[in-house]
């Protein structure tokens, strides 16, 4: 097979074809290192790598898989890995100075469930200054470029994975997402980004090991591969106190299910409080329409009510950046420091005022989900923007007051705990990728999954690829 071909397989044709053994795991790890060294240079999407490790470790996968013995889920898949996700033996920067050396010793929780699951490590991706931010850049690498268009950005903070999935380097990507970094990447790339409800990813170790506002999800090019990866990802830990007890292969099952009758609610505004670029807005329109007429959805036009939304949000992150990041925040990109000093200057009240909140938002948005089966909106509210900028300065004519700004259509959703999945949703005229945004009820991820693959089949943009590939 050509290693194009292989490089542009669904991570779940792959699967199958290395377990009958129709592919080598030393095949496909060269396919994608072949691929990496022909594109990674006009995006900068993998920073680190990994080529010699991961032919013997696809070598010694072939060796298993022969003398039959069990092989994962993912067996023989090549994966770069968040470079904030920390893999033992391997560089982990988190797109800091401070870190530029650092090199851990043992795997975080997510990189060893993708160990023992089968996947060959071949890299990290690319983030903004530790992870901060939905544009990635750094000073240890620089920037990372969109493959659809390199004077646009990528997105972020899982910039690096979505580039690096657009451009056939892996078939599946580990993210994160606080503010969007699962979802605006993948809509400004063309692939799909899931964020999943707090606690379905486990997570260890972290310091705020209650914290909900931050989880880790599945990146991939088609819908059925993230949920084939969530499948790996999720399922109990005794470590996370947060983790929910589902087993992951819930997430294994095919997701064809007929979408007729769906209740699916749509705004390209969030209700109409926020500016949205009108070229965003029309995907989003598109959409509404596709689940209407092409897949038979009962559609209307409505919104949660988000009031409370971005305070919640903007409190919560600036008080876990403030615990994380004080002791060095000198050190830091301007834009992180000044939210780590947002963060010190709240008090118990402020932080308590934001909890109440926050628990309004999610009764309301449970009784929303009593009327709606989805909530469509667009991921991010703008095209992908020139990446010399460190963020869009205004959003239609609206001026932004800080990096944050345009991110709330991505980051209302975090703060309400419902899952959220960026989908292809189309093109600007200008041929840019526009992703649409699926929300569901509290812990629905197969719900929002299967309602995600039905309008995939729909419209199909995700098999529209970079022109630099060409």
């Amino acid at each position: 097979m050509a290693e194009t071909d292989i490089c542009f397989l669904t991570a779940r044709e792959l699967a199958d074809r290395l377990r009958t053994r129709e592919v080598s795991a030393r095949e496909v790890v060269q396919a994608h290192l072949t691929r990496v060294e022909q594109v990674n240079n006009r995006v900068n999407a993998v920073v680190t790598h990994t080529a010699e490790s991961a032919l013997k470790a696809a070598a010694a996968a072939d060796e298993r898989l022969a003398a039959g013995k069990e092989v994962g889920p993912l067996h023989g898949i090549p994966m770069a890995h968040k470079d904030t996700h920390e893999t033992a033996g391997v560089r982990t920067t988190y797109g800091s100075p401070l870190l530029a050396d650092y090199v851990p010793e043992a795997d975080e929780l997510l990189v060893e469930r993708l160990r023992a699951a089968g996947v060959i490590t071949i890299g990290k991706t690319n983030v903004p200054e530790f992870a901060a931010g939905s544009h990635t850049f750094n000073p240890v690498f620089g920037h990372t470029h969109n493959p659809y268009d390199l004077t646009r950005s990528a997105g972020g903070s899982s910039g690096g994975a979505a580039a690096a999935l657009a451009c056939g380097m892996h078939p599946l990507a580990d993210g994160s997402d606080m503010g969007g970094s699962l979802r605006n990447p993948a809509s400004f790339c063309n692939v799909v980004g899931f964020r999943p409800s707090p606690g379905r990813v486990p997570d260890w170790p972290r310091p705020m090991g209650w914290a909900t506002m931050g989880v880790k999800g599945p990146m991939a090019r088609t819908v059925a591969d993230a949920a084939l990866l969530l499948s790996v990802l999720a399922g109990p830990d005794p470590r996370d106190p947060t983790s929910l007890e589902t087993p992951g292969s819930v997430f294994a099952q095919p997701l064809d299910a007929d979408p007729r009758g769906l209740r699916v609610a749509w705004s390209p505004d969030l209700g109409g409080g926020l500016p949205v670029d009108p070229a965003v807005a029309a995907v989003v329109e598109r959409a509404a329409h596709t689940f209407e007429d092409d897949l038979g959805c009962r559609v209307e036009r409505d919104c949660v009510d988000f009031s409370g939304a971005d305070e919640v949000f903007r409190t919560l992150r600036a008080w876990s950046f403030a615990q994380t990041h004080a002791q060095h925040r000198d050190q830091l990109k301007d834009t992180l420091r000044q939210n780590v000093e947002e963060g010190l200057r709240l008090s118990g009240v402020d932080i308590a005022r934001a909890e109440v909140l926050h628990t309004t938002l999610f009764h309301r948005v449970r009784e929303f989900f009593e009327r709606y089966d989805i909530l469509l909106l667009p991921v991010s509210q703008v095209p992908p923007f020139a990446a010399e900028l460190e963020y869009p300065d205004s959003v239609d004519g609206v001026p932004m007051e800080d990096y944050l700004g345009w991110m709330r259509s991505a980051y209302f959703v975090s703060a309400t705990g419902s899952p959220a999945l960026s989908v292809p949703g189309g093109f600007t005229a200008a041929g840019l990728p526009v992703g649409v945004q699926l929300v569901g009820a509290h812990r629905a991820e197969l719900s929002v999954l299967r309602a995600g693959h039905a309008f995939e089949q729909a419209t199909r943009f995700a098999r529209r690829r970079p022109g630099i590939l060409a």
